[in-house]
């Protein structure tokens, strides 16, 4: 496995199944961390300023399908998206969006540098276009069958991989 920084961004992701399975992912591919950004639910976290019930609710439903990755993948909740990115940016980290786009790069084309963040967003709609004004690249995956895109954790897999493994 090469040095690559690699972290996820998940941004107006509805679906705790797909927060988990975000985490699982990035544990199995060693992912330095995840942030959680705008409605995307996350785990309970400590000083939580969320109602215990509704904390403990969304940890369950999370719980579910991360299977304890949740508890192995270091990971946060971020009130301020463009704060983060710009704080990512300073870190000397490019941020990379997995969208569909008519200046994106396919993904087997994308030779990706030594710290990526990768940002995905809203399982429907995609990154709303002020979020990817913000972005280094963007990236996607071709489309061979009738389908116009892949689930967001598929997507993710598929890119976060390719930053694992290529080059």
């Amino acid at each position: 496995m090469n040095a690559r920084s690699i972290i996820l961004i998940a941004n107006d992701i509805r679906s705790t199944h797909n927060v988990g399975s975000l985490l699982r992912t990035a544990e199995g591919l060693g992912i330095e961390h995840v942030y959680f950004t705008g409605y995307t639910p996350y785990p309970a976290e400590e000083h939580d300023a969320r109602l215990p019930h509704i904390s403990r609710k969304l940890t369950e439903q999370i719980h579910k399908t991360a299977l304890d990755a949740e508890t192995l993948v270091p990971w946060s909740h971020e009130e301020d998206i463009y704060a983060l990115l710009t704080r990512l940016k300073r870190g000397a980290y490019e941020v990379i969006a997995l969208e569909q786009a008519t200046d994106s790069i396919a993904l087997p084309n994308y030779n990706p540098p030594q710290k990526v963040a990768l940002l995905l967003g809203r399982e429907v709609e995609g990154i709303e276009p002020a979020l990817l004004t913000l972005c280094n690249e963007t990236i996607e995956i071709p489309m061979f069958g009738k389908k116009e895109s892949f689930n967001v954790v598929q997507a993710a897999a598929m890119a976060l991989y390719h930053c694992r493994f290529s080059g």
